[in-house]
């Protein structure tokens, strides 16, 4: 079978550099830290003579390694096939989508909610169904498949190594837009290879299952958006008496996390933009027996963001403040307040 010649590709670069200033994240607000990010993509691709379309993108870090890496695949009917590793799990399309005029809220401070399905990052298969229009929506599907769902990447035609207590990721999601509403739908689930242990603790049990949905409507210059997100990392461990007053370590323990998020962001010109977010992230220590101690109670980790990004041709200058009530969903824990200012240029 011959899938036809290719004609000329083509091969382009660009790029962007952040130098950000970042303090207060610490419980005693006095962190004080400057940050310097460049990234470099390398993009090229071309095109087979019955129109199949083909490209490949590269992302280079700051210490000039490879970021991400991302081989595509259209076809002029049938969708698209994605093979690479980080950027290629559909799990960003809808981990944290409501609209923001710079970051999302884990970059200020980690969440489960950033989590969700990141464990398809590497060397996975994504499919991007064609879109499909009904009574005027248009709607789009994905699929996605690891044989080794253990958020690790190898690049250069490496493998991942093996890993005896991680099978395999899957990963399935949809989207429907129409006019200015935006809805979708996801769910991510990983294999868990070790089986229950009686009267023991810390052992996997279950399949790791993540799941987000979100709503997005845009009204002129401004947007509104809510979304809500599930994870239950499908392991087993004691409920202690200091629940409630300890940090959690994400998927380390059991317990379900669930959280939403509300924003509002305002196009004040081409220029500038604005928004404020507030999302309430909660740990469940599935302790529902009549006889659990008043400090097994679940605990909610608040964050409330205000942003603000103003842009002149290739230069931005962008800023949050974002303020955290129990973070790591630790009721004994100080307050934080993180801001960060960056200055950007992109070519």
């Amino acid at each position: 079978v011959t899938l036809g010649s290719a004609a000329a590709g083509e091969m382009s670069v660009s790029g962007a550099i952040n130098t950000t200033l970042k303090f207060g994240k610490g419980g005693g607000n006095t962190t004080r830290s400057i940050g310097a990010d460049k990234d470099v993509a390398f993009t090229g691709g071309g095109e087979l003579d019955n129109g199949t379309t083909f490209s490949m993108t590269a992302t280079t870090n700051d210490a000039h390694g490879i970021s991400s890496s991302t081989t595509t695949i259209t076809t002029p009917s049938y969708g698209s096939f994605s093979l690479g590793s980080s950027s290629g799990s559909a799990s960003y399309m809808y981990d944290e989508e409501v609209p923001t005029a710079y970051e999302q809220v884990s970059d200020g401070k980690d969440t489960m909610a950033n989590k969700v399905g990141d464990f398809m990052d590497n060397n996975s298969v994504m499919y991007t169904s064609p879109t499909l229009d009904l009574m005027g929506a248009s709607i789009t599907a994905h699929l996605g498949y690891t044989p080794q769902a253990t958020d690790a990447r190898a690049n250069d035609g490496a493998q991942v190594a093996y890993d005896a207590t991680i099978g395999s990721g899957k990963e399935a999601g949809i989207t429907i837009a129409y006019e200015g509403l935006k809805l979708g739908f996801y769910g991510a689930e990983r294999e868990r290879t070790v089986p229950k242990v009686a009267a023991a603790t810390g052992n996997y049990e279950t399949n790791e299952f993540n799941g987000a949905w979100y709503a997005k409507y845009t009204m002129g210059p401004v947007a509104i958006g809510y979304s809500e997100t599930y994870a239950d990392a499908g392991v087993t461990s004691a409920i202690s008496a200091t629940s409630s007053t300890t940090a959690k370590t994400r998927r380390s323990g059991g317990g379900l996390y669930s959280s939403e998020s509300m924003s509002i962001a305002f196009n004040v010109n081409d220029n500038m933009s604005i928004s404020y977010t507030t999302s309430d992230e909660t740990y469940d220590t599935q302790d529902d027996a009549a006889t659990a101690v008043t400090t097994d109670d679940d605990v909610t980790e608040t964050i409330d963001a205000i942003q603000v990004a103003y842009s002149m041709g290739g230069m931005s200058i962008k800023a949050y403040n974002m303020e955290v009530t129990n973070p790591d969903q630790d009721d004994n824990a100080a307050d934080q307040s993180v801001t960060e200012i960056a200055l950007g240029f992109a070519f």
